[in-house]
């Protein structure tokens, strides 16, 4: 297509052109992408005079524009190799004290060690979490709120059992039968929190049997 504008210098109607694309191997419904495709890279020009929009394009314009992308090329060009000399300038200076020589083997040799090891007693660390004193402290502050929670509804029950006894006291036998099957038996009490493990005598006989053991 732009040969048509070359060898005419002349100025187009899109109508135009669409007529005279096939004579240059362009179908007619495909001029109108082609020359908008033109104008996008600043290939072809255009205006809109009247009504009417015209194209046109001169070889120095094209010239022009050659140029244009040629000197932005080699700007990138520059940047690019200015750009690789400062990271060889960087490659070559980590690469001092980095020789390879028997102390730094060894000593990469070392630092392996370590972190193998650190990673070794961050593991066993994490098998021991169940005995570590904030933990036990944590767990025991949670038992002791439960076991305050559960004493407070079972002093609730009992209250509601002596409401009950005393309003309905005809209704003995279906109230004890309502109670049987709630779970509320005659076993039903208050909950002592010692019976719990992790009281402080429990761990104090704990550490002396694990004393013991060792010796």
């Amino acid at each position: 297509m732009l040969q048509i504008f070359y060898e005419s210098q002349d100025f187009f109607l899109l109508k135009e052109l669409e007529k005279m694309g096939p004579k240059k191997g362009v179908i007619s419904q495909s001029v109108k992408d082609v020359i908008q495709s033109l104008v996008d890279d600043d290939l072809v020009a255009k205006d809109k005079i009247g009504i009417s929009i015209y194209f046109w394009s001169l070889p120095s314009c094209a010239g022009n524009q050659l140029r244009s992308v040629r000197q932005k090329l080699e700007s990138d060009l520059q940047g690019s190799n200015k750009r690789l000399a400062e990271l060889v300038d960087q490659c070559e200076a980590l690469k001092k004290g980095r020789e390879e020589s028997e102390e730094r083997t060894e000593a990469l040799t070392q630092l392996k060690d370590i972190e193998k090891k650190h990673k070794d007693l961050k593991n066993e660390m994490v098998q021991f979490a169940d005995n570590d004193p904030a933990t036990l402290e944590a767990k025991r502050n949670a038992i002791e709120v439960a076991h305050q929670s559960a004493n407070r509804w079972t002093d609730n029950i009992f209250t509601l059992r002596q409401w009950c006894s005393n309003n309905f006291p005809q209704a003995k036998e279906q109230l004890e039968h309502l109670y049987t099957e709630a779970g509320i038996t005659e076993d039903f009490d208050y909950i002592e929190l010692s019976s719990f493990p992790l009281s402080s005598s429990h761990e104090a006989d704990t550490a002396k049997q694990l004393v013991q053991d060792e010796a």
